[in-house]
C-alpha cells in the first residue's frame, strides 16, 4: 500500500461514512463490491472512469480525495464550502445509476406505442440497448409508411438508459431536421418480467404542431443477436387488433390508452 493510495482509501471510507451501507454505494454506482473493497483498503486505485463515477456519485472533484486527511473531513463536512461538480454535470450524474441491474437489459427490442397521427394503429418501432465504458446507450428506428398520404420516412432516435428503482429510463434525442428530446419510463412486469417492459413514453407530436403528447410505450426482448434486417423490415403501421402484434403487447396499449395531446392555454 502507498501512502498515496493509504490517504485515498481513509478519504473514500470518510466518505462513504456518510450513506448507508457500501453495498447500496456499489449498487448505486455500478461498481463491483469486491473490486470497491480493495480501494477502501488502499489495495489499488481505482482507474480514471472508476475515479471520476466515485468523485460525481459525492458530489466532489476528483483530486479532494487525495488531499491530507483532516483537510478533506473539514471540506467534506462543511457544507456547501466543498468544491462540487459545477451545474452542467447533475444531470449526467443520473446515467447508468445501477449498472448492474441494467446489464440485464442489453441488446435489441421491438417496441410499440400506439399512433397519435393514425388513429387505430399501432407503431412498431426497433430500439437498441447496447453498454460502451460504463455507460447503457439507446438507440431507436422508427419507420413510418402511409402511401394514400405521401409519407415514407425513417427516425433515429439516440439517447442514454439509466436504472433506478426496478425502472429503466430513456432520454433521447431525435435526430431530424427538426429536433426534439424524449423521454420514457419503463419497468418490467410479472411472468413477463425478462421479455417486457412497459411505461409511458412522452414527446412532441410531429404533426399536431409539435404539441406535446404522452402515451403507453411496451418493449419486446428479441435478443441480443436477431435478424436485424427483418427487425426493421417489421417496423411501420399495424392495425391495433393485428394478431402480429404479441397478446401481452395488445392487452397493455388496447385497454383505454389513447395517446394524450397535452393542450397549452395560449395568451
Amino acid at each position: 500500500m502507498t501512502a498515496k493510495n493509504d490517504v485515498y482509501a481513509n478519504n473514500l471510507r470518510y466518505a462513504c461514512d456518510s450513506r448507508a451501507s457500501i453495498a447500496q454505494i456499489c449498487r448505486e454506482i455500478g461498481l463491483n463490491r469486491q473490486q470497491f473493497n480493495r480501494y477502501l483498503s488502499g489495495q489499488s486505485r481505482p482507474s480514471g472512469h472508476n475515479a471520476q463515477k466515485i468523485s460525481r456519485y459525492f458530489g466532489i472533484r476528483e483530486d479532494l480525495l487525495d488531499l491530507p486527511v483532516e483537510k478533506f473531513r473539514a471540506a467534506f463536512d462543511g457544507s456547501g464550502r466543498i468544491p462540487i461538480l459545477s451545474p452542467g454535470n447533475m444531470l449526467d450524474d443520473g446515467f447508468p445509476g445501477d449498472l448492474v441491474e441494467l446489464r440485464q437489459y442489453l441488446g435489441y427490442y421491438e417496441t410499440y406505442h400506439k399512433s397519435l397521427s393514425w388513429p387505430g394503429m399501432i407503431v412498431r418501432s426497433a430500439t437498441f440497448l447496447r453498454e460502451q465504458g460504463g455507460r447503457v446507450y439507446t438507440k431507436s428506428i422508427e419507420r413510418m409508411r402511409d402511401p394514400a398520404a405521401g409519407i415514407r420516412q425513417m427516425s433515429k432516435y439516440v439517447g442514454q438508459a439509466a436504472y433506478w428503482r426496478n425502472r429503466v429510463f430513456f432520454s433521447e434525442y431525435h435526430h431530424h431536421a427538426h429536433p426534439f428530446l424524449s423521454q420514457a419510463i419503463l419497468l418490467p412486469f410479472g411472468e413477463h418480467q425478462k421479455s417486457y417492459l412497459r411505461g409511458i413514453s412522452t414527446g412532441v407530436a410531429w404533426r399536431h404542431e409539435n404539441m406535446p403528447y404522452s402515451t403507453r410505450i411496451i418493449l419486446r426482448a428479441v435478443g441480443r443477436t436477431p435478424d436485424t434486417r427483418l427487425l426493421l423490415q417489421q417496423c411501420g403501421l399495424v392495425p391495433e387488433e393485428s394478431p402480429a402484434i404479441p397478446l401481452p403487447v395488445r392487452r397493455y396499449l388496447n385497454t383505454d390508452t389513447a395517446p394524450q395531446l397535452l393542450t397549452v392555454p395560449q395568451d
